[in-house]
């Protein structure tokens, strides 16, 4: 295997620029996140992620149903 395969993805910051960079990237319409699912989301991810981890959980949000996404 290459070098770059071998070594761990960096961790980034989970900031809601990120978060919705990736879902411009992944969604082809309607990519904007709205607030709840980037409260969500910043909540499951924490302060910092993987590129991978971000994109899997942005793909997910939209497949979750409303009432796990909002919590008080």
């Amino acid at each position: 295997m290459s070098e770059s395969f071998m070594r761990t993805a960096k961790p980034i910051s989970v900031s809601e620029r990120n978060l919705q960079s990736a879902a411009q990237r992944l969604f082809p319409k309607h990519n904007k996140l709205v607030s709840s699912e980037v409260d969500y989301l910043r909540r499951v991810l924490g302060d910092k992620a993987t590129q991978h981890d971000i994109d899997e959980k942005v793909l997910l949000v939209r497949k979750l149903p409303w009432s796990e996404i909002y919590h008080e």
